[in-house]
């Protein structure tokens, strides 16, 4: 049941149908495996009616075979997670190898480094950014774009959240409080003069880190904090998603949506908010779309246009491939997120003490929203504003991108030549004041 940036809504959710149990994902992984026969024949008759020395090859008929072969395939197998492939990047004119590299981890997530391998020392630092993806379904490889878009001016770091049914019981739990303390524990092994944006989702649980360490006069806190996209304050221009979730109740997404881990995954028995169930939400918003895309797949392998048949597989092979989130995670969410509205209402808590984002006083602020975004509704993300009421306002920055969608704010062509530039230049004046500040007082 994806609520936000959480995704789309199934259809049972939306008819108020029957509650998941525990056997849900069970039975899943029993469907599954049923299909893997008619897979293995599957392939089998594609590389049939592929090879040259078959006289049906060359034919419509022949063709038609191997292309609903491969679309079955397709349609039927689990997706794993991508690689980034993002292999090299352009440093001042230069054609850099880029190496990604963990640099620091813990059960639920790693911190991955893209190291540009460069020839030659440059002029003056480049802005040290974290991005803190989505921890929403797909796996932190949706931000490539992003990520691509950085890389040429900027030293990039990623968090690289794990799939919950990946992780043993034995590791504990997951939920909200320690996500807030893996992003703090990121920035101290980062070491200070960081920059951090934050991808959507992680929008909330970034502003309640930030809040905590400037309570806590922190000496890593972050230069500068961006908000792209982010669910702020759900009550500003709510969505239809978002209204779901104030009709429902928490309880209603405790009893249909979670489910446990089945056998033989190494988090066997752990309590989860399976993958497939926010694939079933994703599709299920735009199933006619995405029916016709596989019809489009289906007739350009039998016309044989390879261009098109590759934008399908790349775009799929990313969208289909989802991961589990840990049950307390998902539902502690959904309820302080887009039920309660926790943090603009000035009720978060972490580990038992109040979040006050009006605490942020060294942090320069900027939010990012897309004018046509569906998911997180225009001024949710502005809303920051106005609780962080000790930034001064010349260290705030707030942008509407025009024409834009929520995956617009942080992926395509109006992104990369309109958004990043912007955000470059609010990082740049954010170390400039900083550092004024700091020499200021000494």
């Amino acid at each position: 049941m994806p609520i936000g940036e959480f995704g789309g809504v199934p259809p049972l959710a939306r008819e108020g149908g029957p509650a998941f149990t525990t056997p849900l994902y069970w039975m899943y992984e029993m469907g599954h495996a049923s299909l893997n026969p008619a897979r293995a024949v599957t392939d089998a008759t594609k590389i049939l009616f592929q090879n040259p020395l078959n006289p049906w090859t060359h034919t419509h008929f022949g063709k038609s075979i191997a292309a609903a072969c491969e679309v079955f395939e397709r349609t039927t197998r689990r997706y794993g997670k991508p690689e980034w492939n993002l292999p090299t990047t352009e440093v001042n004119g230069i054609r850099t190898a880029v190496e990604v590299r963990t640099i620091w981890e813990k059960p639920f997530c790693r911190l991955l480094h893209f190291d540009r391998k460069l020839t030659r020392p440059l002029r003056s630092p480049q802005p040290r950014v974290l991005i803190v993806a989505p921890m929403s379904g797909h796996y932190a490889t949706l931000l490539r774009g992003t990520v691509e878009a950085f890389l040429p001016t900027h030293e990039v770091y990623i968090t690289d959240w794990a799939d919950a049914r990946m992780v043993p019981l034995a590791e504990g739990r997951f939920d909200l409080d320690d996500y807030v303390d893996y992003v703090i524990e990121m920035l101290h092994a980062l070491g200070g003069n960081m920059h951090v944006i934050a991808v959507c989702q992680p929008s909330v649980p970034v502003v309640a880190a930030v809040s905590v360490m400037e309570a806590n006069n922190d000496p890593f806190v972050p230069l500068s904090m961006t908000l792209m996209g982010g669910p702020i304050d759900t009550r500003r221009n709510p969505t239809a998603v978002n209204d779901l979730a104030a009709e429902r109740g928490i309880e209603w997404f405790r009893n249909n949506v979670i489910t446990k881990v089945p056998f033989p995954h190494p988090g066997v028995m752990r309590d989860v908010y399976p993958g497939f169930l926010q694939l079933n939400g994703f599709i299920s918003m735009n199933l006619d779309r995405h029916m016709d895309a596989h019809k489009s797949l289906f007739a350009n392998l039998v016309k044989g246009d390879g261009d098109l048949v590759d934008k399908h597989r790349e775009f799929y092979d990313e969208y289909l491939a989802v991961m589990d989130l840990t049950a307390e995670y998902y539902l502690q969410t959904v309820d302080l997120v887009f039920v309660k509205h926790a943090l603009p209402k000035g009720e978060m808590t972490h580990r038992g003490k109040p979040v006050d984002p009006s605490k942020i006083r060294r942090v320069a602020l900027m939010t990012v929203e897309g004018e046509k975004d569906d998911i997180s509704g225009l001024g949710q993300t502005e809303a920051t504003h106005g609780l962080c009421t000790s930034i001064p306002n010349h260290r705030r920055v707030h942008y509407v991108q025009k024409g834009v969608g929520h995956y617009g704010v942080f992926n395509g062509s109006r992104f990369r030549s309109e958004i990043v530039p912007r955000i470059s230049d609010f990082m740049v004046s954010a170390t400039n004041t900083r550092l004024s500040l700091v020499a200021a007082a000494e």
